[in-house]
């Protein structure tokens, strides 16, 4: 698979991860379909492995989010500007812990965005379980399982 490929299959990767913070679009699924078409484009065992990975992730993702309450983010005060802040939280722990940081990170996001437009520590943790309650652990489990897809895609890309 050439440069320009894996820059493509790489940026609808990306466009799914902002898409699960963005409700209506399908992020989840678009991050399923870019590595179902570097698997068909480059037919190695390992792009089989991590295209079955991310379909049982997904499908466990799926029975997880099902589980959870339903999203009414809108109602307990979440704006676009949270869903960036606390994105940019997931990426940067998922990163700078590995894996595992994305839980952290995401909450932290909220956080920072709730201090900061709140300006005191109680209001802002009040806030930040209101989110969480309201559908943020819905949507943190489908950009938790979107993360881990990528992570596995860019570990089979970089490994050879």
């Amino acid at each position: 698979m050439g440069v320009w490929d894996l820059l493509l299959v790489g940026l609808v990767l990306l466009l799914g991860l902002c898409g699960v913070l963005v409700p209506g679009v399908p992020g989840s699924w678009l991050v399923w379909a870019a590595v179902l078409w570097w698997a068909l484009k480059d037919p190695r065992p390992v792009a089989w492995w991590v295209l079955m990975g991310a379909t049982v992730v997904l499908f466990l993702s799926q029975v997880v989010r099902w589980a959870l309450p339903p999203r009414r983010l809108r109602t307990s005060g979440a704006t676009p500007r949270m869903g960036v802040y606390a994105g940019i939280g997931a990426f940067l722990g998922f990163f700078l812990v590995p894996v595992v940081g994305a839980i952290p990170g995401f909450m932290a996001g909220i956080y920072l965005h709730e201090r900061l437009r709140l300006g005191r520590h109680g209001e802002a943790k009040a806030a930040l379980r209101t989110v969480m309650r309201s559908g943020g652990s819905s949507v943190l489990a489908e950009l938790f399982t979107c993360l881990l897809i990528t992570g596995a895609w860019l570990g089979a890309v970089l490994w050879g």
